[in-house]
């Protein structure tokens, strides 16, 4: 498994980011992997390498590059409960001035970078997202239908932007939801207005989950869903990005 630092060109700058892909040089289908709201450290690196086992090239970028480059604030080897508080404090102000507008045009950089790196194959690209990138994942599949054909977000606000948003995919969808981000009666409602926009979907809460539940280094950590998490995006990768091998 090969990994590289890379700097992405975007209109307010460059964003750091880390790249994992087979080493065996071969082209490989491309997936844009958005961190949660701790960024990219060493759990996020493993992740990527772990997808990229699997046949893909994953970009995972730093979308608070305009405050510094990752990890933008200090962060303990384990985030616990009491570190947790004192770290999103220090993130929160950065997540608000990470608006749809600066989203959309950093996925439009990220994505261009992408495609165009030589290990990765022509065709559609995938976007998957944690936490708060799950949301960046969402508004970046909603703004190129045409070039997103899988779409995965886990313990993440995927409806924060309202039923518009979800309306505009055309991807593939999975969500997974921990148990204490929504009811069974919200979850409802997010699933009509999936199956009004006529989308091919799953979108379920994982059991005895809590926000962040795929991330080892936090204390809502759960192997299981962890597990399950990876049952879920390997087949939907699998199913929609075939044609970009080679």
């Amino acid at each position: 498994m090969l990994t590289k630092t890379l700097q992405i060109p975007t209109v307010d700058g460059q964003a750091d980011a880390f790249a994992a892909f087979p080493g065996y040089g071969e082209r490989h289908p491309g997936v844009l992997m958005y961190a949660d709201g701790f960024g990219i450290r060493p759990v996020l690196r493993e992740m990527a390498r772990e997808l990229a086992g699997h046949g893909y090239y994953v970009l995972v970028p730093n979308v608070f590059y305009r405050h510094g480059p990752a990890p933008v604030v200090e962060l303990p080897e384990h985030i616990g409960a009491e570190d947790r508080t004192a770290v999103m404090g220090r993130l929160m102000p950065l997540i608000g001035a990470h608006t749809v507008e600066r989203t959309l045009r950093d996925a439009d950089a990220y994505l261009r970078f992408l495609i165009a790196q030589p290990e990765v194959g022509d065709g559609p690209v995938a976007v998957t997202g944690y936490c708060i990138g799950g949301l960046l994942a969402v508004r970046t599949a909603a703004a190129h239908p045409g070039q997103v054909s899988a779409l995965a977000g886990f313990h993440a606000p995927v409806g924060a932007d309202g039923p518009d948003s979800l309306r505009r995919l055309t991807a593939q969808v999975h969500f997974g939801h921990a148990e204490t981000d929504l009811t069974r009666e919200t979850l409802g409602e997010l699933n009509q207005v999936l199956d009004v926009a006529g989308l091919d979907y799953t979108s379920e809460i994982y059991p005895g989950t809590v926000h962040g539940f795929t991330m080892s280094d936090t204390d809502a950590f759960n192997p299981t869903a962890l597990r399950h998490h990876w049952d879920r995006l390997l087949p939907l990768l699998g199913s929609t990005l075939a044609n970009g091998r080679g």
